[in-house]
């Protein structure tokens, strides 16, 4: 039998580890339909988690599953539905995207940082009518359905992430998936 070991939390170590050329531009910023999802990542009293990573992945305009390989080599060009973007000091992150597609259009949102013993999953849904039509979102109490809802912009939508305390952000938990840490407000 083996003696537990203490759990480990991830990070900080974005800063220098992680971050490669065109990270956070699945398309550059200037193309044909380019959009910018951003927003600032706060703990759970209100301050900028400023060594965050956030990842986000998502479909094609279409709404088909990008199957493109690239993601670490941006070629200036090819989407690959999939980035990565630091926090900066103020807690700030930005991509340069397409919009994604299909029925209920939303980024699938993945968030490291100080602090968590594992990711954590959520997902960024775009503002629409077909919404009220979405049996996860309905599953979910109002007050907490609207922190996975991201406020349209006139160059695209902004999605703020709060880790803990008031208008946590809710956070998924995936069958198979042991997460370390998963915030207060993990849905299943």
């Amino acid at each position: 039998m083996s003696t537990p070991t203490p759990g480990q939390t991830v990070g900080p170590f974005y800063g220098y580890a992680l971050p490669y050329t065109g990270d956070c531009e699945l398309v550059p910023p200037n193309s044909p339909g380019a959009v910018r999802l951003h927003g600032t990542v706060r703990d759970g009293n209100g301050n900028p988690v400023r060594d965050a990573l956030i990842e986000i992945w998502q479909p094609a305009p279409d709404g088909s599953v990008v199957r493109q390989g690239g993601s670490l080599h941006r070629d200036g060009f090819t989407f690959t539905g999939w980035g990565r973007a630091s926090t900066d000091n103020t807690g700030h992150f930005t991509f340069s995207t397409l919009g994604p597609g299909g029925e209920q259009p939303f980024f699938a949102v993945t968030v490291f940082a100080r602090g968590l013993m594992d990711r954590l999953f959520t997902r960024a849904y775009l503002p629409g009518p077909d919404l009220d039509e979405n049996a996860f979102l309905a599953s979910l109490p109002e007050e907490r359905r609207r922190t996975l809802i991201a406020t349209a912009e006139p160059d695209g939508w902004r999605f703020d992430i709060r880790l803990q305390g008031e208008d946590e952000t809710v956070f998924l938990h995936f069958p198979g998936h042991r997460p370390g840490n998963v915030a207060t407000g993990a849905a299943d």
